[in-house]
This record gives C-alpha cells, sequence and structure tokens, in this order.
C-alpha cells in the first residue's frame, strides 16, 4: 500500500504551495503583459527594467548593511543577467511572430533542459517516480494546446518559423539561468544573488532599452492605463523573483518549471470566475493531470530530525546531489549544502566547491 506519510511531508506541502504561489504571480504578469499589448505597447525589456531595479535597491540596501564581500565572482553575476534578460526579451518577442499554441508548447522545452543541465552541471540524481511526474505534469499541459487547438487558437503568425526559433532559444536560456541560480542559491548566498541580478540586470536592460525601444517608449501615451499595467508587472515579477531562489533550495529548479506550468490553468480559472467566459472542457482534466504530475514528482521524501532525506545506499562512495532534498550524499554520510538555522543568507561561509558550472 502507499504510505501517503512520505507523500504528505511538510517540504512537499511547502513546496507545492510555495510553487502555485509563483505560478499565480507569472499569472499576473501575464494579465499585465496582455494589457500593454492591447493597448499597443510593446517593450518587454522596459517591462522587466522596473523589477531589476526594485532587487537591486531592495537587496543590495541589504548586502551594503551587512558590510561583507562577495562569495561568489562579480562576472557570474554579470553572466547570469544577461542571460536572464534575453530570455524574457525573446519569449516575449516570440508573441508578435508565432502563436499562443505555439509558445506553450514550445516553452516546455525548459524542464527537459533543466534536467539535463543539474544532471550534467549539478550531479542531481533523478529516480523514477520524477520522471513519471514530469511525464504526466507536461502531458496535462498538451491537453491544455489541444484544447486551445480546437476552440480557437488556429492562427499561424505572421512568421510561425522565426517565432518557434525564439521561444526555444529564450526556453534554452531559461534552463540556463534556473540552473544557474540553483547553484548559486546553494553554494553562495539568497540576498547577494538577488541583489547583483537587479544590479546587473538593470544595467543590461537600460543598455538593451537605449538601443532597442527608445522609439517605443517616446511614442507611448503615458495615462494612468499605461502606467499601472507596468506597475503591476513590475511588483509581481519581483515578488517572484524574490521567491524563486526559495523554492529553488528547496525543491530545485525542475520542481520549479513544472509549477510553473499551472500558470496558463490558473489564468483560465480567472477567465471562468472574473470575466464570466466558458472554456473547454479538456482544461479542468488538464488541470487535474499537472496537479497530480506535481504531487507525485515532488512527494515521498522521507525526512530525519534535520529535515533531510535518507540516503537509501550509505555504503555509495560517489558523491551525488538529491533534487527532493537539496542535500549532498558524500561518502556514505548526507551533508547539508548549506545550514538551515534561520541565518543562512546572512552566514559568511565559504561557497562551497564548484561541482559544475540558471
Amino acid at each position: 500500500m502507499v504510505d501517503f506519510k512520505r507523500f504528505w511531508t511538510r517540504k512537499t506541502l511547502v513546496g507545492l504551495g510555495l510553487g502555485q504561489f509563483l505560478s499565480l504571480l507569472i499569472t499576473s504578469t501575464g494579465f499585465s503583459s496582455s494589457e500593454l499589448a492591447r493597448r499597443g505597447i510593446n517593450a518587454p525589456t522596459s517591462q522587466s527594467f522596473l523589477n531589476y531595479v526594485l532587487l537591486a535597491i531592495f537587496y543590495g540596501s541589504l548586502v551594503i548593511h551587512r558590510k561583507k564581500g562577495l562569495k561568489a565572482k562579480w562576472y557570474y553575476y554579470l553572466l547570469l543577467s544577461v542571460v536572464d534578460v534575453e530570455a524574457n526579451f525573446l519569449v516575449v518577442k516570440a508573441y508578435q511572430y508565432t502563436s499562443l499554441t505555439s509558445v506553450m508548447l514550445l516553452d516546455c522545452w525548459t524542464i527537459p533542459c533543466v534536467i539535463f543541465l543539474t544532471w550534467f552541471f549539478l550531479k542531481t540524481k533523478y529516480r523514477f517516480r520524477k520522471f513519471v511526474g514530469v511525464a504526466v505534469c507536461v502531458a496535462g499541459l498538451v491537453l491544455v494546446i489541444f484544447s486551445d487547438v480546437h476552440a480557437s487558437d488556429r492562427a499561424g503568425g505572421s512568421n510561425p518559423v522565426k517565432g518557434d526559433l525564439l521561444v526555444i532559444a529564450g526556453s534554452m536560456l531559461y534552463a540556463v539561468s534556473n540552473v544557474s541560480e540553483e547553484f548559486l542559491v546553494t553554494n553562495a548566498d539568497r540576498i547577494e544573488l538577488m541583489a547583483m541580478l537587479g544590479l546587473f540586470g538593470a544595467v543590461v536592460s537600460a543598455c538593451q532599452i537605449s538601443i532597442l525601444e527608445r522609439q517605443e517608449l517616446r511614442s507611448i501615451h503615458w495615462s494612468t492605463g499605461a502606467v499601472l499595467p507596468f506597475i503591476g508587472y513590475a511588483i509581481a515579477m519581483f515578488l517572484f523573483y524574490s521567491s524563486v531562489p526559495i523554492l529553488l533550495k528547496l525543491s530545485g529548479s525542475t520542481m520549479l518549471n513544472l509549477s510553473l506550468l499551472t500558470s496558463d490553468m490558473w489564468a483560465v480559472l480567472i477567465r471562468i470566475f472574473a470575466y464570466h467566459e466558458k472554456v473547454d472542457w479538456m482544461y479542468f482534466i488538464a488541470f487535474a493531470a499537472v496537479a497530480v504530475g506535481l504531487v507525485i514528482y515532488s512527494g515521498g521524501v522521507k525526512e530525519d530530525g534535520t529535515g533531510a532525506e535518507a540516503t537509501e545506499d550509505p555504503a555509495n562512495q560517489r558523491t551525488e546531489r538529491d533534487e527532493e532534498a537539496g542535500i549532498e550524499h558524500c561518502h556514505g554520510s548526507t551533508v547539508e549544502s548549506s545550514k538551515s538555522d534561520g541565518k543562512q543568507d546572512y552566514a559568511p561561509t565559504a561557497p562551497a566547491e564548484v561541482v559544475g558550472n540558471r
């Protein structure tokens, strides 16, 4: 029989809940972007700029107050910022050339990329149950796509090939960004990560805006209806970026991307209850499938006194990193990647040895 106590651990429930909070934030950014697009505003980099500024101001002040040196090299954060800014830009830009269905489908490419990168660089160990959970989640999203095709989204876009390539490129950059953040938040410092990502992200965005979006910003009629979506998008993204490192440290980057699959389903529920729109019945089956897949993927964590998962093979002499518990198994003993006494973001511990290379 299934031991449900192994599934419904505190860490599992927190991971699932935080993942859905992040999914709702992504849904809100989607509605903000839709409102801007409805008003004819096409400035994807400018939308993200204010978010990076908020990150730099809030977390940068904390870093300055601590008066401690960086735990990771500054150019790592610069490279991460470039990847993050361009990932956001490419995916948003793709909507101009291809259909919503294509973007939704190809954006799933992030998940296998994340699994490969965490396995290759972070030495993450994936069990068969995790692959089953991923398959069920993706199957649920495929149902949503079929529902969209069945309903109304039949337009191929002005240049489908170009749009699809942009989505694939953006998805790969998202995977690199997620895995890099997972490594940095585990081996360096969450506050430092957010501060440096905000600082360099703002600089990179400002440079890109000055080159690509100057004319677009000049043509915008800055009314209340145009400003509020910008502010709402920035606040939602600030909360999203602030919460992502917590989920990455708790459950890993694969769990993050699987959780974000439900953002389209939350958008559907908002359309039903807020706008009283009718949707295809397949959406509800898809939502249930993704929910079941998330439980399968994140469940089964058997916690010991430290909240870490017990090692199945204590005689294992290889160094492995478990995606479920965010810990390293070294020479038969379980060693936490960082202290969990509530002060891990401020402890002046030296970075762990680099295992591989967002």
